[in-house]
C-alpha cells in the first residue's frame, strides 16, 4: 500500500513538473511574439500599439503630440529645422484646421505628421462609427492641405483597446505609443523635461521620446534636449524613419 501511494505521488509529481514547463515555454513563446511584434511593427487587431523600434543602432525618435492648445508649433519647427532634425507630429481635426499654414509646413520640412484623434477625449469608450468618423475627419482634412496620407495614430493619453487599434489598423493607419515621457505637461520647468528625457532609464536606442506642442517648456527645453542626446552618441531620426 505504501509503495502504490508513492509510486502514485511521484506520478502526480512528474506530470505538476510536466504542467509548469509547458506553462513557462507557451507563455515565453507568447511574450517573444509580442516583443517581436512591437519591433517589428507587425500590425493586426490583436497587436499592441509600437511604443519603441529595437535594433535602430544608436537611432531615437522625437514626437510631439499637438492638439488644440498648442501654439508654440512654429518655435519648435524652427528649432528642429536648425538643428537639422526630423520629428513626428499627432494632430487634432482643431489644430489642422485652426493651423493649416502649420501643418503645411510640417510636412514641407520632412517630419511625420499622424493622427492624434480626438482633441482631449479617450477613444477607447466611443463606439467603432464614432472612431471611423474622427480618423476619416482628421485624415481627409489633413490630405485636402497637405496631399500626404497619414499613416501613423497616436491615441489620446495613449490608451487602446483592441477595437481601437484593429479600427486604426483597418485605416490604414501603425497605432504607435511611446517609450520615454518627458512629462513636460506637468510644467515642471525646463531642467525638469531635459533631465526626464536625457536621463530616462528607458533612453536606449529605438526609443520614442513623447513631448507637446501645447507645454510652455518644451520649446526652450528642446535644443538643450537634442544636444544632449547627440552627446550621448544618438542620432534623432522620425519615427516612420526609425521604421
Amino acid at each position: 500500500m505504501e509503495k502504490e501511494i508513492s509510486f502514485v505521488w511521484y506520478r502526480l509529481r512528474g506530470l505538476g513538473l510536466l504542467c509548469l514547463c509547458s506553462f513557462v515555454f507557451f507563455f515565453g513563446a507568447y511574450l517573444a511574439n509580442q516583443r517581436s511584434q512591437a519591433v517589428n511593427g507587425i500590425v493586426s487587431p490583436q497587436t499592441m500599439p509600437i511604443s519603441y523600434v529595437q535594433g535602430k543602432d544608436g537611432a531615437l525618435a522625437l514626437s510631439f503630440d499637438v492638439t488644440g492648445g498648442s501654439g508654440s508649433i512654429e518655435t519648435i519647427l524652427n528649432i528642429l529645422q536648425k538643428c537639422d532634425v526630423k520629428a513626428s507630429f499627432f494632430v487634432t481635426a482643431d489644430w489642422v484646421n485652426a493651423h493649416p499654414e502649420e501643418t503645411r509646413r510640417i510636412v514641407n520640412e520632412g517630419h511625420d505628421i499622424g493622427s492624434r484623434g480626438s482633441d482631449r477625449e479617450s477613444m477607447t469608450e466611443k463606439s467603432s462609427k464614432e472612431v471611423r468618423k474622427i480618423l476619416e475627419e482628421i485624415s481627409g482634412r489633413v490630405q485636402e492641405l497637405t496631399g500626404v496620407r497619414m499613416k501613423l495614430f497616436r491615441a489620446p493619453y495613449g490608451e487602446y483597446n483592441s477595437v481601437l487599434v484593429g479600427i486604426a489598423a483597418s485605416e490604414g493607419y501603425l497605432p504607435v505609443r511611446w517609450s520615454v515621457d518627458s512629462e513636460d505637461w506637468k510644467d515642471y520647468g525646463i531642467e525638469s523635461i531635459v533631465n526626464r528625457v536625457t536621463q530616462n532609464e528607458q533612453l536606449a536606442a529605438g526609443a520614442i521620446v513623447r513631448m507637446h506642442g501645447g507645454a510652455k517648456n518644451t520649446a526652450p527645453a528642446l535644443e538643450a534636449i537634442i544636444e544632449n542626446l547627440r552627446q550621448q552618441g544618438y542620432s534623432l531620426e522620425s519615427i516612420s524613419q526609425l521604421l
